[in-house]
């Protein structure tokens, strides 16, 4: 005995010195500075000494990296006179420091999609890009850089202010969103969650320089950081760039500060009316919930799904199906410290708020008579759970929603959340709904004293380290392959074919994130003739398919898709029936049996019907006094060649579309189906992890024999020339305006001098920022907080134009249409330099990357070339033409087609202000 425990214990010795000396090697492997911390299904986490978190989640099944540093710093740490400061300082930070003086410029040049947002308890910057280790060495460099480097100058400051008050006012023009920010500060009467991220616009205007720059010091450093890198990264090479640009940032001497200011119990109903043009109602019950970490949180959200989903939720069947409201929403903000849940009816004019009062009050302070069903928080968890998985298998959109997890507390809440999600049971729902949804708690309008209150105490966050301790989540999901999404390779892996009744299909397997598969359908039908005086028929046609079919309710359906987790969407028009499908290889059969089922057996019920048709007519209504609205639907009528009314390319204003949507009936959709449709011209795009042969034979069972009962004929819409109009539309009492401009020109894409056109468009206003119009409107006169532009072509039409839009303060509509007048005449007539050209053409051709290294716009790629008579040869064609274009090429093209003369304007906003002013 004594000899086998000596022997055991030697044994023990060499397997410890063994473990002891593995640690040490991966110790070593690290770079200086650098420790791991701990790995959670795929993530993994990093400390620096300087108190920087790093993520990593690699992922090389799309040749895409995303950068996402999160600073956990927003409108909750907001002092007096700083409202909006954080939302300020995210937009001064794009400014620039010594060694990246024009950040914007540097962004389009890499073909980044690139943005920034701040929120209550976070403020982020991310960007996505073709992922080469130059592109990443780039974006983690810049990202180190304006950590700290920032220049958060005076000068910007006074220029930047404008802009953001412009995203002040344009938030300012929906009546649902003005509505929210007045009841926030109703809610919480002392916490700065009563106080909208964008800020009150005496505090944006009056901000000192020195507040902003100590704030800035304060929280933009490296302590109060966490930089996510996913995609496609080596681990050891991207750790080395962390330590080579962030390990040498100093920790700061400072201290942070937590927020301790803690909302005092709520104490009675309360309610507030706001009165504001617009041509909605809205009726919205708000309660203080629990914070983002809590487990009430996760309860709180199924409850406000399966109140609200369409078309089970209760609040939907008692409120918009009974016609007394056009539609009901509900939402739940886990927050850092706090919760908010609020459910909102939206009514036509002609609808009661009186009525729908009581209702909506009624179904959620009284859930006790009827507590949630099994079967109700089932359907809720699939649905929720479903947008988890999916969202997970994306490594970029995934590690955007990582922020909200760091915003609450720690990355890994958001895989708390999920698991509590899991485990959510009847009564977790209904113990919830009963502690907060109390007439005590809620937000509606006015006081009203009782003599006993029935009050809520929300729950403190949990000890987020104590939650999360030893905490390792779920196995790792499948990785795809390293796909290289060039057009020779896409070509080599693409098979193409068609059914007996000449539907044509595109297959591009390959191995996917997760097993994911993308499929986009087609299905076209329609001549000129069949399809006169039937534009909204055809609308409504589409619009109805997926609201039941001869074997399945409308509800059915939809927890079928659920329970498969597809996201699957039916849209078209008058001439064409579009199918967008996001499956998997385990499910993606039963899904487009599912599909075929939808398109090839509706039942159009007539109660559906019904409540489509109100949507439509609410839609109309609420378009009425919106500046945008009105000037695009202006801007289409005055760009148009004179169509007959019948013509399904006639343009209709607000009137005629109500007019015709009121005079449809379900007969007539019906008629419509049987008449039209069919797969005769129907294409279809498939990308992902699938078997090629099990899906064409899906393909051929499904819509193989479905033919179009009448022939299709695309309708030619080509170039007409129509009269040059300037038109301005009055909204009163909408605090932004809007612009459109138009040129139109004989053109397809096919077109010799198409591609300079469209790098031309890149440098006058088709990137972020750093573009002709932008760095004169929005960034140097700070006249307008959104500029675009581009040239256009159609690729069988003989029919191209170039395009202008704006939203801008209605006082600034003199100074904007010189601004813009003088950079198209410049652009016109002096061309572009050589920089600018460089910069367009690779920032371009790295975008166009970008674009095929999505699975779903390839899918829908190929399902578009199908019917033009393309392959992806077309697109290396037209990068090699854009790579060899010169700057004489561009000036000879932009100056031949773009004139300002010749262009048609259209403008909406409340401009007697301006008027008045001079």
């Amino acid at each position: 005995m004594k000899s086998f425990s000596l022997s055991i214990q030697s044994v023990w010795f060499g397997v410890s010195l063994l473990f002891v000396a593995t640690l040490a090697s991966q110790a070593q492997s690290l770079p200086v500075g650098i420790e791991k911390v701990t790995s959670v299904e795929g993530i993994t986490e990093y400390r620096l000494t300087n108190g920087l978190i790093v993520l990593l989640f690699p992922d090389n099944s799309k040749p895409l990296a995303t950068v996402n540093l999160v600073y956990k710093v927003g409108s909750r740490q907001e002092g007096y006179g700083e409202k909006g400061m954080a939302h300020l300082l995210e937009h001064l930070n794009f400014k620039g420091t010594d060694e990246h003086t024009n950040i914007p410029q540097k962004l389009s040049e890499h073909g980044a999609r690139a943005n920034a947002n701040t929120w209550f308890d976070r403020t982020s910057y991310f960007e996505t890009f073709d992922a080469t280790e130059a592109n990443l060495r780039w974006a983690l460099e810049l990202e180190a850089d304006r950590m700290i480097h920032s220049h958060i100058w005076k000068k910007d400051l006074d220029s930047e202010f404008s802009v953001v008050r412009n995203e002040y006012e344009m938030g300012e023009n929906d009546p649902g969103n003005v509505l929210t920010k007045r009841m926030l500060p109703t809610v919480f009467q002392w916490h700065n969650y009563g106080r909208d991220t964008i800020g009150e616009k005496s505090d944006i205007e009056g901000a000192p320089i020195e507040r902003l720059q100590a704030y800035y010091q304060y929280y933009y450093q490296p302590d109060n950081a966490v930089l996510i890198v996913a995609g496609k990264i080596d681990d050891q090479q991207t750790l080395g760039m962390i330590a080579e640009y962030y390990g040498r940032i100093p920790r700061p001497a400072r201290q942070l500060i937590p927020t301790y200011t803690r909302e005092p119990v709520q104490d009675g109903e309360r309610e507030i009316t706001l009165r504001r043009t617009g041509d909605i109602q809205l009726v919205s019950a708000m309660y203080r919930g629990a914070p983002g970490s809590h487990e009430d949180a996760a309860a709180l959200t199924v409850l406000a799904d399966l109140l609200t989903d369409a078309p089970s939720g209760r609040l939907y069947k008692a409120l918009v199906e009974s016609k007394k409201a056009v539609s009901v929403d509900g939402s739940m903000w886990g927050l850092a410290e706090a919760g908010v849940l609020n459910f909102t009816a939206r009514l036509r004019l002609d609808q009661s708020i009186d009525e729908v009062k009581p209702i909506l009050l009624g179904m959620l302070e009284n859930i006790r008579t009827n507590p949630p069903t099994a079967e109700e928080v089932e359907k809720s968890k699939t649905r929720l759970l479903k947008d988890f998985e999916n969202s997970f298998k994306d490594s970029s959109g995934f590690a955007m929603r990582l922020t909200e997890g760091i915003a609450s507390g720690d990355w890994r809440l958001v895989f708390i959340q999920r698991d509590y999600l899991e485990k959510m049971t009847p009564d977790l729902v209904l113990r919830a709904a009963e502690y907060y949804l109390k007439p005590a708690n809620r937000t509606l309008g006015i006081f009203i004293p009782e003599k006993v209150s029935d009050r809520v105490e929300t729950p403190n966050a949990p000890d987020v380290a104590v939650l999360l301790k030893d905490y390792k989540g779920k196995p790792e999901v499948a990785v795809g392959e390293n796909f290289d999404a060039t057009p020779d390779n896409i070509e080599k892996r693409t098979t193409r074919g068609a059914l007996p009744n000449g539907m044509k299909y595109a297959f591009l397997p390959k191995q996917t994130r997760g097993g994911v598969v993308n499929a986009n359908l087609t299905f076209r039908f329609g001549t000129l003739e069949t399809l006169r005086g039937k534009s909204a028929v055809g609308e409504m046609t589409a619009s109805l398919l997926n609201k039941g079919s001869k074997a399945k309710s409308r509800q059915e359906i939809h927890d079928a898709f659920d329970k498969l987790k597809a996201e699957v969407s039916f849209s078209g028009s008058e001439d064409s029936l579009h199918v967008n499908i996001v499956s998997d290889k385990e499910h993606i059969a039963d899904v487009l049996r599912l599909a075929a089922e939808v398109v090839r057996q509706p039942a159009f019920p007539p109660d559906e019907f019904g409540i489509l048709k109100r949507e439509f007519l609410a839609s109309y209504e609420e378009q009425k006094s919106e500046p945008q609205a009105l000037a695009s639907i202006a801007f289409r009528r005055a760009t148009s060649p004179p169509f007959a009314k019948d013509d399904p390319r006639y343009a209709m204003n607000l009137e005629e579309s109500a007019a015709a949507v009121e005079s449809v009936t379900v007969d007539q959709v019906a008629e419509f189906y049987k008449d039209l449709y069919g797969a005769s011209a129907a294409t279809a795009g498939f990308v992902g992890d699938f078997d090629a042969q099990a899906v064409e034979a899906i393909l051929r069972e499904a819509f193989g024999d479905w033919k179009n009962h009448a022939p299709f004929q695309r309708i030619a819409n080509d170039y007409q020339l129509v009269p040059v109009r300037n038109e301005t539309i009055l909204t009163p009492d909408k605090a932004n305006a809007v612009y459109f401009a138009c040129l139109g020109f004989p053109m397809k894409q096919d077109d010799d001098q198409y591609p300079a056109l469209l790098i031309g468009g890149r440098i006058i206003c088709g990137v972020f920022l750093n573009s002709r119009l932008a760095g004169r409107i929005r960034q140097k006169e700070v006249l307008s907080y959104s500029v675009g532009a581009s040239f256009n072509a159609d690729p069988l039409d003989d029919r191209g134009g170039f395009m202008a839009y704006m939203i801008f303060n209605p006082q600034n509509v003199n100074k904007l249409e010189v601004a813009f007048r003088e950079e198209i005449e410049k652009a016109s007539k002096d061309g572009f330099t050589e920089d600018e050209l460089q910069q367009a053409k690779s920032g371009w051709l790295q975008g166009q990357k970008v674009n095929r290294s999505s699975d779903g716009p390839l899918a829908s790629t190929l399902n578009r070339y199908l019917y033009i008579g393309r392959n992806l040869t077309w697109d290396a064609k037209l990068e090699g033409k854009v790579q060899s274009l010169t700057t004489t090429d561009v000036k000879t093209t932009v100056g031949k087609y773009l004139d300002f003369s010749k262009i048609t304007s259209v403008k909406a906003g409340d401009f007697k202000p301006a008027a008045e002013a001079r």
